[in-house]
């Protein structure tokens, strides 16, 4: 049974390798759209279920993942430009968001999704400081123009949930995701 990341994303398969040291990655390329008046929570889960699903073969088992960052009730996704990113940092200054991740395990007897939301409190952002953030390769790739696991991690007051989960793999659900279906992870076989 091959385990395969329907990712590109290298903070998803650092995060996945500390559970899994063997599994291959294989992108998933799907039309990433919002669907029109799709709410945030069911956009990740339905993103995280199609790349599985894109990915999936029969004999595999998959994980999908997908973040975003919800401020006010909408969700900011990668960032396409220096004044989109300006905008997003400029929206979170000061505030708590949302950081939505959801996993998606497909298998020939299962498909589980794991919807996790953590709450981000971010200190309140200078311009000239977002201005600075924004000249690094760091925004560029994720969702709300911050990783968290980097040096916006120095804009975060607060965190109430999973930083793993901000980063883009929650790990306890995913090892229990894992485990249910019957992969040994680094910390044991489940069948034991």
């Amino acid at each position: 049974m091959r385990l395969i990341l329907a990712s590109a994303s290298p903070r998803r398969r650092e995060l996945l390798r500390m559970l899994v040291p063997a599994f291959e990655c294989e992108a998933a390329d799907i039309d990433e759209a919002m669907l029109r008046d799709e709410l945030p929570a069911d956009y990740v889960c339905r993103m995280s279920s199609e790349k599985a699903a894109r990915v999936w073969a029969p004999g595999n088992v998959v994980l999908g993942a997908d973040t975003t960052v919800v401020c006010h009730g909408r969700a900011l996704h990668k960032p396409n430009s220096f004044a989109d990113a300006q905008g997003m940092l400029r929206s979170l200054s000061g505030l708590t968001h949302e950081v939505m991740t959801s996993v998606t395990l497909m298998s020939d007897v299962v498909v589980t999704t794991e919807l996790i939301t953590t709450r981000v409190e971010f200190a309140e952002l200078s311009s000239e400081l977002i201005a600075q953030y924004l000249l690094t390769d760091e925004p560029w790739d994720k969702a709300g123009a911050y990783g968290i696991q980097g040096l916006a991690g120095s804009f975060v007051k607060r965190i109430e949930g999973s930083y793993s989960g901000v980063v883009g793999l929650p790990l306890a659900e995913t090892r229990a995701l894992l485990e249910a279906a019957g992969i040994a992870t680094s910390l044991g076989d489940p069948r034991v």
